[in-house]
């Protein structure tokens, strides 16, 4: 699988740099950049079948309405404006357009849904002050024999030995919580690595394909995904990973492979979704968009760029909150005890 992801990476690297030099051919007008940005779009984006079935977006019919907005006489800040909403009608959050002056963003993925976590509240009733730390990871027992792991990003160095170490020092509990809500992503070598703790053989997790050509339909065969054993310290006992829609990217993946492990339980709310691995080019402008370039499925070939639905859905009580209880956790917990 590692030897895959950097063949992957590769062609994607070529094919970026090759996108920059042919979208010189364009000038730096209202008119080229945007035809500039909709050409690298139309050429390396890899969901545009799957954006079209699931909210309606027609790419040729978004080129037309927003090149009739292209007038040369627009500020720099105004066609930023309609460049990113050009972008935004795919709703991924891993489609971002970078200038000096702003972001353009999607970020419906979460901004529509119930939050689902409440940082002050996990930190002041559920970790206090005496947890341990390993790396990117938070954990302590619980009063009632539940390990708790706090997985904030995948972003941060988390080694074999650190999982190890901590899973040791949890060794007693009846089950183990690992909450991953309000997890922007990182590094999915990370959040594979965490995986890998908790399971005992090559577990099928799900499937990776990518662009070959500039059709939009011009894809590789997809290939499976694997999730080998760690050497180190292995998980046998029950787990409940708790996700929300702030799940998101190598955090929404790591969801993903956890589902496909017979005892873990996904509690909460559907992750965030981007699943797409994300490359980047550049318009005469000068400014960079990212877009998603590899398609990763999982192991039952089902798309989770819109997110992975949980097995138990729980949303946060607010009655709860204000009593200092979290819902979600609450339900995991209950779930893992040995009453």
């Amino acid at each position: 699988m590692q030897r895959l992801r950097y063949y992957i990476l590769s062609l994607l690297l070529i094919g970026s740099l090759s996108a920059c030099i042919e979208e010189d051919d364009y000038d730096d007008t209202a008119r080229g950049n945007i035809e500039a940005l909709w050409r690298i779009m139309d050429e390396h984006y890899c969901f545009f079948d799957y954006k079209k079935e699931q909210i309606g977006v027609d790419w040729d019919e978004v080129h037309q309405r927003y090149l009739a907005q292209a007038n040369e006489k627009m500020s720099k800040v105004q066609l930023f404006e309609v460049c990113s909403n050009m972008l935004a009608e795919l709703q991924d959050g891993h489609v971002d357009l970078y200038a000096s002056h702003d972001i353009g963003r999607n970020w419906s993925f979460k901004e529509s849904h119930p939050n689902n976590y409440d940082e002050n509240l996990v930190k002041d009733h559920y970790l206090g002050t005496d947890y341990h730390i390993a790396a990117g990871i938070s954990y302590k027992v619980l009063e009632d024999n539940i390990g708790y792991i706090r997985c904030e990003s995948f972003s941060d160095a988390l080694g074999h030995g650190n999982i190890s170490d901590a899973l040791y020092l949890l060794a007693l509990c009846d089950g183990i919580i690992i909450d991953v809500r309000n997890n922007p992503g990182g590094t999915l070598t990370t959040a594979h690595r965490l995986v890998s703790h908790f399971t005992n053989e090559k577990t099928l997790v799900g499937y990776i394909y990518h662009k070959t050509g500039k059709g939009r339909n011009d894809f590789s065969k997809p290939e499976e995904e694997y999730i080998e054993p760690a050497k180190g310290m292995k998980w046998q006992k029950p787990v409940a990973v708790l996700a929300n829609r702030s799940a998101y990217s190598a955090a929404n993946d790591f969801v993903k492979c956890m589902k496909a492990i017979p005892n873990v339980t996904i509690v909460g709310d559907t992750t965030g979704g981007g699943s797409g691995m994300p490359m980047s080019s550049e318009i005469p402008s000068g400014w960079s968009v990212r877009y998603s370039a590899v398609v990763m499925l999982d192991k039952d070939r089902q798309h989770t760029e819109f997110g992975v639905p949980p097995h138990v859905h729980v949303d946060m009580v607010k009655n709860d909150q204000l009593n200092n209880i979290d819902t979600i956790i609450e339900t995991a917990r209950k779930m893992l005890r040995k009453d």
